[in-house]
């Protein structure tokens, strides 16, 4: 078995919930097609969407190169901004750095979990469904929800809408509004509720209310929603990354496996979920990264896949500037328990290996 590439850019079929067509990605696709909005007439709908919201929106934040940008953009229309940062798993030093930076330019509410429970949440969800990030994707989709609710705002607004911009199910790439229903099919959950940690470890439903979702009821009945900015105005990356930068925003590049210095360098743990997508899947960050910039004309696509035979899903011994035992070492788990449960979820269909070891690069077979 060897894996299939779209003809455009650089990301395999195995990508979850990503259609192809004719050997085209649907993020390939969607890019082309954003040569046919009228963003004029979509720049309008953000204002009258602004205006009905009295100008209050509520940015979700990291502190990193899109979030600072949607904080800028949002100013610059006049919006009355307030930036909320759901506490990553394993802040880094850099992370803080940022997320302080974009104090300067609007109010900024963090909200921080408990972190004996978020470590639990992390080392469970990496044994269960390979994911050390799922209580991030979580929280990144509940708190901004739940501060609304509790400041009486009504407007959120989202970065890009993933479907359109990394590839989706055909049809989803229009997508305007976030829902909770989007959420539960879209948000990375990978089949995980909070209500199935109650009981883990020592875990009890009071716990887990910081993870749990208002409904779309819920939120109707209050007016909130929540759109995606990228809907409204053209997504791009390194113009994001431009915009934070100028605004005091720092980036490096957080380890190899990356191509882009200036994108997931809040947290240390950034490389061991990205790690665990490629043992799944057969592509990682960079392949991720790089395929943006192909369809962007920024790169070829045989450079690009050259690069991604050369440093695609290395291990992540080093993010950032922490070690890899370190990490592991903040969630109670050792790297033999890490690389244990690596092997259960390797995918031996893509690999020529058939086990990962410490510090070794896998072969996709088709590269072998």
């Amino acid at each position: 078995m060897k894996l299939t590439r779209c003809k455009t850019c650089c990301m395999p079929t195995t990508r979850p919930d990503t259609a192809f067509v004719d050997g085209e990605c649907s993020a390939c696709i969607s890019y082309r097609k954003r040569g046919e909005v009228d963003w004029n007439a979509r720049h309008e709908l953000l204002l009258q969407l602004l205006d009905r919201h009295h100008g209050e929106v509520i940015v979700p934040s990291s502190g990193g190169k899109d979030s600072t940008a949607q904080v800028m953009k949002m100013l610059s229309l006049g919006a009355d901004v307030t930036a909320v940062t759901a506490t990553t798993c394993d802040l880094s030093h850099i992370g803080r750095k940022n997320i302080d930076n974009l104090a300067r330019y609007a109010r900024t509410i963090e909200v921080t979990p408990n972190r004996t429970i978020r470590a639990k949440l992390n080392r469970l969800a990496l044994e269960l469904v390979g994911d050390i990030s799922w209580p991030e994707h979580v929280s990144i989709h509940r708190v901004p929800f739940r501060v609304c609710m509790d400041t009486s705002k009504s407007l959120i607004m989202f970065g890009e809408c993933p479907n359109e911009a990394y590839g989706g199910p055909l049809g989803t790439e229009a997508t305007m509004q976030m829902t909770q229903r989007w959420v539960s099919e879209f948000g990375g959950f990978l089949g995980m509720r909070a209500s199935d940690f109650i009981g883990m470890d020592g875990i009890t439903e009071r716990d887990m209310r910081d993870y749990l979702a208002p409904t779309d009821v819920e939120l109707k009945e209050v007016g909130i929603e929540a759109h995606f900015l990228g809907q409204y105005q053209f997504w791009d990356s390194h113009e994001n990354a431009r915009i934070a930068m100028d605004a005091g925003m720092q980036g490096q590049l957080p380890c190899q496996a990356n191509w882009w210095s200036r994108e997931n360098v809040d947290n240390y743990q950034t490389g061991a979920h990205d790690f665990f997508g490629f043992l799944k899947y057969g592509y990682g960050r960079l392949c991720a990264q790089i395929s943006v910039d192909i369809r962007a004309g920024l790169i070829g696509r045989h450079e690009a896949m050259a690069m991604v035979q050369l440093r695609d899903g290395l291990f992540p011994s080093t993010y950032l500037d922490s070690a890899i035992h370190a990490i592991l070492a903040r969630i109670d788990m050792t790297l033999d328990q890490f690389l244990a449960i690596a092997n259960q979820f390797l995918n031996r269909d893509l690999f020529v290996e058939d086990r990962v070891e410490w510090g070794t690069h896998l072969t996709l077979k088709e590269f072998a």
